[in-house]
C-alpha cells in the first residue's frame, strides 16, 4: 500500500470525533468517519484541529489529534499568518503524512496544498458546497482569503467532488478536472425504531444560507403538524440563532432544541418523520444521508444531481406554498411515505457506507502517488 499515513486538516473536528457537545457541521462528520474508516483500512491516521487545552500528545477512537492554535489566539489583523498558519504549518509538519485532506473552502486549503507541495506529498481537497466551484461565491469576506482557496484548488494533487454537477461547475469555472466521490453515512442502529413523534425534523447550523426562518414559517402554514429544530450558532452569526429561538417561542408547534451532539441528532432522525432541508444552496447534506439510511424521506428546494427526485427519496419543492403542501400530502399518507423511506434506505445503504468512501479514496490517492501526479490536479486543456 501506497498510502500508509494520512491528516486531515479539520480544525473544528475535535467535537465530532469525541462525542462532546459542540457546533458540528457536514464536513467535521465526512472527516471523522473517513478518519474512522481508514483506521480500520490500517492506514496510521492524524487529525490537525483546534488547541482544546489537552495534552500535547493525544489519541481519541484510534486517531492521532494535533492541536494547532486555540480560536481566539493572536492579535487581531496579524495573527491570520502567525501564530495561525505557523503553527498550522508545525502540526502538518508533525503529522509527517503521505496525504493532507483538507475541507471545506478556506484559506487553509491553500496552506494545505502548499505545505504538501513542498514537502512532495500529495493534497486532496474535498469539495464541500457547490459555492465551492464559483469564483467569488465562497463564503469569506476577505480578498485574501478567496485567493489562499483559489490556490489551494489549482495546486491540489486531487480535488474530490460530491456530486456530478459540482465536477461540471469546476470544469466550466476553474478548468479543473475532479473525481466524484459518494459521502460516507454510518449505518442505523438494528434496534427497534422510536416512536415516530415528530413530524418535521430539520437539522443544520444557523446561518443565513440555511434560511432558518422559512422552518418557522412552515410550522405557522401548517399548525397541525409539529417542527423540530436541531443545530446551533456558528462564531460571528449568532445572530440567526438569537432571531430564530425568539421567534419560535411564539409558533407552538415548533421545538429548537439547539446544538446536540452527533448521536442525539441520529436518535432525533429515528423519531422523525420526514427530514426537511431549506437551504439556499448545498453540496450534498449530510443530513440527507442521515435521513435515509432511517427510512426517512426528505422534502427540499436543492436535489443533488436530481437524486431526490429521480429515485423518489423525498419530495423537491420551488416555493415555500409547494413545500407546505408536500409535507401535509406526504404526512398525510403514510403508505407512500414509507414506500419512499424504504427506497431511501435501501440507496443510502448500497452505496454510501464508510468503508466503501474510504476505499475509493484510497485507490485514487494511490493512483495518483503511483503516477507521480502529486504536483496539482488536471487541468482540462
Amino acid at each position: 500500500m501506497l498510502v500508509k499515513k494520512i491528516c486531515i486538516l479539520g480544525l473544528d473536528d475535535y467535537a465530532m470525533l469525541s462525542g462532546e457537545r459542540g457546533v458540528i457541521g457536514g464536513e467535521n462528520v465526512q472527516h471523522v468517519l473517513l478518519a474512522r474508516a481508514w483506521r480500520d483500512l490500517g492506514i496510521d491516521v492524524s487529525m490537525i484541529v483546534f488547541e482544546q487545552g489537552l495534552p500535547r500528545d493525544l489519541e481519541v477512537d484510534g486517531i492521532r489529534v494535533i492541536q494547532a492554535f486555540r480560536p481566539d489566539v493572536g492579535v487581531p489583523g496579524l495573527r491570520f499568518f502567525h501564530p495561525r498558519i505557523s503553527r498550522t504549518l508545525l502540526a502538518m509538519q508533525r503529522a509527517d503524512a503521505d496525504v493532507y485532506y483538507q475541507s471545506p473552502a478556506s484559506p487553509f486549503t491553500g496552506v494545505a496544498t502548499w505545505f504538501a507541495r513542498q514537502r512532495r506529498k500529495l493534497s486532496v481537497v474535498r469539495i464541500a458546497s457547490d459555492a465551492g466551484c464559483v469564483p467569488g461565491q465562497q463564503l469569506m469576506r476577505l480578498r485574501r482569503d478567496r485567493k489562499l482557496y483559489d490556490y489551494g484548488l489549482r495546486n491540489a494533487s486531487l480535488i474530490v467532488a460530491q456530486t456530478h454537477h459540482q465536477q461540471s461547475l469546476l470544469r466550466q469555472h476553474y478548468g479543473l478536472a475532479s473525481e466524484v466521490v459518494n459521502m460516507a453515512v454510518e449505518p442505523a442502529p438494528r434496534a427497534p425504531s422510536a416512536p415516530q413523534d415528530i413530524d418535521v425534523l430539520w437539522v443544520a447550523n444557523f446561518r443565513p444560507v440555511k434560511r432558518p426562518e422559512l422552518v418557522l414559517e412552515l410550522a405557522r402554514r401548517l399548525p397541525h403538524r409539529n417542527f423540530a429544530m436541531i443545530g446551533g450558532p456558528l462564531i460571528g452569526q449568532e445572530d440567526s440563532y438569537t432571531a430564530a429561538r425568539k421567534a419560535a417561542a411564539d409558533v407552538p408547534n415548533l421545538k429548537l432544541l439547539g446544538p446536540l451532539p452527533y448521536a442525539e441528532a441520529g436518535a432525533m432522525f429515528e423519531r422523525a418523520r420526514l427530514h426537511l432541508n431549506t437551504s439556499e444552496f448545498e453540496g450534498f447534506p449530510n443530513t440527507f444521508l442521515q435521513a435515509w439510511v432511517r427510512s426517512v424521506p426528505v422534502v427540499t428546494f436543492f436535489d443533488p444531481d436530481g437524486l431526490v427526485r429521480k429515485k423518489q427519496l423525498g419530495c423537491v419543492a420551488s416555493s415555500v406554498e409547494e413545500m407546505a403542501a408536500a409535507l401535509d400530502a406526504l404526512l398525510s399518507d403514510e403508505l407512500r411515505r414509507k414506500d419512499m423511506g424504504a427506497r431511501a434506505r435501501a440507496f443510502a445503504s448500497a452505496e454510501f457506507l464508510p468503508w466503501q468512501v474510504a476505499g475509493r479514496c484510497v485507490e485514487l490517492m494511490e493512483t495518483r502517488l503511483s503516477t507521480g501526479l502529486v504536483h496539482a490536479a488536471t487541468v482540462d486543456g
